[in-house]
């Protein structure tokens, strides 16, 4: 049975809705980025582009870093966000586009988060670099699909409990990274830990301008959280969201994070914009590999 038109919706040019891309325009790996102008900041390290397009936040270019082909999108904020780029990306190498059908072998992407963040522990500064190995939801989004076969429900139990956690508010959820792409991406200078994913950048976040919190504490049980030398490192909107769907459609995923504010002790980096190039260069130099 095809596809409904009301589900996947395709631009008059065949492209994907939102995205605005054909399945000859994107790279088997692909790096996600918030910012659509940290897009360029990638690509201008690259030999060639050979394609770009944007759709609202939605920026696209891709081209050859040395002999690697690579593609590069901005997802904007949020876990919504990331439901709209994984779900079409995934469209466009797992379903045929013509036919509106499933296709019968199904492709694995490579999607590599860079992304900034603010470190919820003390002995994680500002500069530093976070390698994700989980991502713990606390947004919601991914209850909406099927995620028995991707939950740690040890570990999210233990989190419930040590945070009193709200029956109101969604479970939350614990997904592991892809233990592939970690082994081209872990190194000295490298931290490792959870990474909390947010709803929101403000009362989701823990910050109040005029309006009261659900639970003022909640920050400070997000940092003293320890369970089997499980501990969240950092705090974001988008690696739960990416991990859970790059787990149930069957592709690898990866998020690396600048540490550009410690939220433990308040600092903010004092250059941020030289941390995350620096960052770049430290992916890039390893994607080649992949």
């Amino acid at each position: 049975m095809s596809i409904k038109d009301s589900e996947l919706i395709l631009n008059p040019d065949g492209s994907v809705y939102h995205l605005n891309l054909k399945p000859e325009n994107i790279s088997d790996t692909i790096i996600f980025v918030g910012d659509q102008d940290r897009v360029e900041k990638i690509t201008k390290h690259f030999d060639s582009i050979e394609f770009s397009t944007q759709k609202r936040e939605f920026k696209t270019q891709t081209g050859y870093y040395q002999d690697k082909r690579i593609t590069v999108i901005s997802t904007g904020i949020g876990p919504d966000n990331i439901d709209i780029v994984l779900n079409e990306l995934d469209a466009l190498v797992n379903i045929d586009l013509k036919t509106r059908q499933p296709k019968k072998e199904l492709s694995s992407l490579n999607i590599i988060r860079i992304g900034t963040s603010g470190s919820l522990q003390a002995d994680i500064p500002v500069d530093a670099f976070v390698l994700s190995t989980h991502g713990l939801d606390i947004n919601g989004m991914l209850h909406f699909y099927q995620i028995e076969g991707i939950c740690n429900p040890e570990i999210e139990d233990e989190f419930i409990k040590h945070t009193n956690w709200d029956k109101n508010k969604a479970r939350p959820i614990i997904i592991n990274n892809s233990e592939f792409l970690e082994k081209y991406f872990e190194g000295d200078k490298i931290f490792k830990g959870m990474t909390g994913t947010a709803g929101g950048f403000y009362g989701p976040q823990g910050r109040v301008l005029r309006l009261p919190l659900q639970d003022a504490g909640l920050n400070a049980k997000l940092d003293s959280f320890n369970y089997k030398d499980f501990r969240i490192a950092n705090f974001e909107m988008e690696t739960s969201v990416i991990y859970g769907l790059s787990k149930l459609l069957g592709h690898e995923a990866l998020s690396l994070n600048a540490i550009i504010a410690n939220r433990a002790n308040g600092d903010f980096s004092k250059d941020p914009k030289k941390t995350v190039e620096k960052l770049i260069k430290y992916a890039l130099e390893r994607i080649v590999n992949i």
